[in-house]
C-alpha cells in the first residue's frame, strides 16, 4: 500500500527510545525511512506513514514481539493536541467518540468502532489494509495503545471483560496478559477488547469545556494538515509509480502537476518529503514485490526500476533495507 497522509515523529521517537535502552543505535532502525538524525531534533517536522512503518518494520526485524511493549508506552500524551482534547472531554464515552473522529491523528491503520453488545462495549479495530508482514505488529501496537489511552483517561486501569485478536496465538502470550489482563481469544474476526458500557458515562477528572473546545478546533486544523494533501501526494505517487522504468525529472513531474518546479519542491518540503524520497519509497515497495519472484533476474528488476546498472540498484537496496537484494530473497 502507498501511504500518503502525514504524521508526527512521536511513534518513531518511541521506537528509538525503546531500542536505545537495549543498546541499539538509531542507524539500523532508521534504515530505508529517509529520516535523519537531524530530523529527530526538529519539533515541527511531518513524516509520511510510509516512513513510520519502515522504522516499525526495522524494529520488528530486531524483535518480532515489540508491538505490545511499544503500545504500552504510548500514553495519551503521545498524541499531542488530540491527547489533550481527549483528556479534557466531559466523559469517557465523549473522549472515545472524539478519538474515532480523527484516525489520522491517532495514527491507526485500522477502522475503529465502538460496538455495543448487551451490557458491554467492544472497542474494535478491523479492516487492516497495509503491509501484510506487519499485520500482527500493528494489531498489537494498536490494541495495547488504545488500552493505555483508556487507562490514562480514567486515571486507573479500565477493567476488561475480554479481548480478541484476528491473528494466531503467538508464543509470547504472557505479554498479552500483561497488556490486557483478561481472557484472550485468537483467530477472531477483528481485534477488540470489551468493557462494561457503564464506563462510557464516567466523568473525566480533567474535563474542561473551554480548553476542550479549543483543542477540538486545533484537532480539526491538524487533521486537515495531515490529510488535506492526501490526494495531491497520491497523484504524484501515481505518476511516479507508472513510470519507474523511465522516471520523469522533477521538472517534467511539475509540468504534469500544473505547477512550477520550485512550487513542487516547496510543497514536498512542506510535507516533510522530497522528490528523491518519494521515488525511493516507490522503488523500494516495487523491488520487494518483484523480488518475491525468484525466477526474475535481479538485473531485470533493476531495469524495471529505472536503474542503468545492477550495481546501482544493489547499493540503493542495501541503503533502503540494510541487506542486498539476493539476501532479501533468502
Amino acid at each position: 500500500m502507498l501511504h500518503s497522509h502525514l504524521t508526527t515523529l512521536n511513534a518513531v521517537s518511541l521506537v528509538l527510545d525503546t531500542f536505545s535502552a537495549e543498546g541499539w543505535g538509531s542507524e539500523a532502525l532508521l534504515a530505508g525511512s529517509g529520516i535523519t538524525e537531524a530530523d529527530l531534533k526538529r519539533p515541527d517536522i511531518r513524516i509520511t506513514t510510509f516512513q513510520e512503518m519502515q522504522v516499525c518494520a526495522n524494529a520488528v526485524a530486531l524483535r518480532r514481539e515489540i508491538g505490545l511493549p511499544l503500545g504500552r508506552r504510548m500514553h495519551v500524551s503521545s498524541y499531542g493536541i488530540l491527547g489533550y482534547a481527549l483528556l479534557t472531554s466531559g466523559t469517557f464515552g465523549d473522549a472515545l467518540r472524539l478519538a474515532l473522529e480523527y484516525p489520522a491523528l491517532l495514527g491507526t491503520l485500522f477502522e475503529l468502532q465502538l460496538i455495543e453488545d448487551g451490557d458491554c462495549i467492544w472497542f474494535s479495530a478491523s479492516d487492516y489494509r497495509d503491509d501484510e508482514g506487519l499485520r500482527v505488529f500493528n494489531a498489537e501496537l494498536c490494541m495495547a495503545s488504545l488500552k493505555v489511552i483508556c487507562d490514562d483517561l480514567l486515571g486507573k486501569p479500565l477493567p476488561l471483560l475480554g479481548a480478541r485478536f484476528a491473528h494466531d496465538a503467538p508464543d509470547y502470550q504472557a505479554s498479552y496478559r500483561e497488556s490486557f489482563g483478561c481472557t484472550l481469544h485468537f483467530n477472531a474476526e477483528d481485534n477488540a477488547f470489551a468493557f462494561d458500557k457503564r464506563w462510557l458515562d464516567q466523568p473525566l477528572t480533567l474535563a474542561d469545556p473551554v480548553t476542550h473546545r479549543d483543542m477540538r478546533e486545533r484537532c480539526r486544523r491538524q487533521n486537515i494538515e495531515f490529510t488535506g494533501r492526501q490526494a495531491w501526494l497520491g497523484r504524484i505517487r501515481h505518476l511516479l509509480a507508472g513510470q519507474l522504468d523511465q522516471t520523469p525529472s522533477l521538472g517534467v513531474l511539475a509540468q504534469k502537476m500544473n505547477c512550477s518546479e520550485r512550487t513542487l519542491r516547496r510543497h514536498l518540503q512542506a510535507t516533510g518529503s522530497s522528490y528523491q524520497q518519494l521515488l525511493d519509497e516507490l522503488r523500494f515497495e516495487r523491488a520487494k514485490q518483484l523480488l518475491q519472484d525468484e525466477q526474475l533476474p535481479i538485473h531485470r528488476i533493476a531495469e524495471a526500476l529505472g536503474f542503468s546498472e545492477t550495481a546501482s540498484f544493489r547499493h540503493a537496496f542495501i541503503r533502503w533495507s540494510g541487506v542486498a537484494p539476493s539476501q532479501f530473497r533468502v
